[in-house]
């Protein structure tokens, strides 16, 4: 097959960079061309990456030189981009989360379905190894009970994040913090354990009031009774423990998985996978190189590229997304009301 051509509509979501910085190396795909909602922004980022400026984005979905674009723009322009793309029948990489809705993450489904293209979700927990293995070792614990996820970040301490004018923290154009930044989490449960049935949640500013919400604690249950706990903050200076897996024939301990805990150096001994099965007399070690949260950013081009090409499966279609979406707004209902949430919702 002949390198794919990709395209880059919007740089606002910061991830794009480490996906075109990743892809200055690879042979087999190219990125050409880029637009942006601001001009300025778009020429100068397009300078930076030696891409064609295109000002209309229109015309830039027209090209015939483009396979395929990179969607990361503001969350709430997800759908209006994804549908534009495939009506001209370009391949869509989009930029977590799907949506702020459940209607825009219908619509996009639609779109994708009845234009036919190919579609993957950029979420790069599934193309980090040690998630890998902790899905391959899940059957291996028996009967799961609780299973633990913190997904953290510390950017709402960040003066230079911490702005007015950032869409992240802007509630129409991302919803909240909880949005943004526990979908990753999310999707991470939906991957090991399917769809919930329900959700207890508290979401909530504690430390700062820069954005909508700042720190939230999500209880999942899932369809075999296992409970799942997504603990999410932007306010995390430090961390370690970022997954716990609790069943009744295995323990399976994850470190240094997310971004507080895999910046900051490694105490002596620390190992990223411990892993205990029911009559052993000691931990399993399974170490593996520190993994910066920018290095699992940079290990989703070969993913969605080998897909793209046809050599691998999409991280997450447009099904998975919605889940994902589902589970979210589960959460911030559960929240504002104070009770415990049923899925399908049918208010979203």
């Amino acid at each position: 097959m002949s390198s794919l051509r990709l395209g880059v509509v919007s740089f606002a979501h910061g991830h794009i960079h480490a996906y075109l910085d990743t892809m200055r190396s690879f042979t087999d795909a190219r990125v050409v061309a880029g637009w942006d909602a601001d001009p300025e922004v778009g020429r100068e980022q397009c300078a930076r990456y030696d891409l064609e400026f295109e000002p209309d984005l229109d015309h830039m979905l027209q090209r015939d030189d483009l396979d395929a674009v990179f969607i990361t723009s503001p969350t709430n322009r997800h759908a209006e981009h994804v549908i534009a793309a495939a009506q001209a029948g370009k391949d869509v990489l989009l930029q977590k989360p799907m949506a702020l809705t459940l209607a825009d993450c219908d619509a996009i489904i639609d779109a994708v379905r009845n234009y036919q293209i190919k579609f993957s979700l950029c979420y790069q927990m599934r193309a980090d190894p040690v998630n890998q293995r902790i899905k391959a070792l899940l059957d291996s614990v028996g009967k799961i009970a609780i299973v633990r996820r913190r997904h953290s970040i510390p950017v709402l301490l960040n003066p230079a994040f911490a702005k007015p004018g950032n869409w992240h923290i802007d509630p129409i154009q991302n919803m909240g913090m909880f949005m943004d930044d526990a979908s990753h989490a999310a999707d991470w449960f939906y991957w090991m354990l399917g769809k919930p049935v329900s959700v207890m949640a508290e979401v909530d500013n504690i430390v700062t009031d820069i954005a909508p919400d700042d720190n939230g604690v999500a209880i999942y249950r899932f369809s075999k009774g296992e409970m799942g706990i997504l603990l999410n903050s932007s306010t995390t200076l430090a961390a370690e423990a970022t997954t716990e897996v609790y069943g009744d024939q295995g323990v399976i301990v994850h470190n240094y998985g997310d971004a507080p805990s895999s910046t900051l150096p490694r105490p002596p001994g620390g190992v990223s996978l411990k892993i205990y099965h029911a009559g052993d007399t000691e931990w399993t070690l399974e170490d593996y190189p520190a993994i910066p949260h920018g290095d699992r950013l940079r290990n989703v081009p070969r993913a969605v590229i080998d897909y793209l090409k046809g050599e691998a499966e999409p991280l997450a279609t447009a099904e998975d997304g919605r889940v994902c979406i589902e589970m979210v707004l589960g959460a911030y209902q559960s929240a504002r009301d104070g009770r415990r949430v049923l899925f399908p919702l049918n208010n979203a």
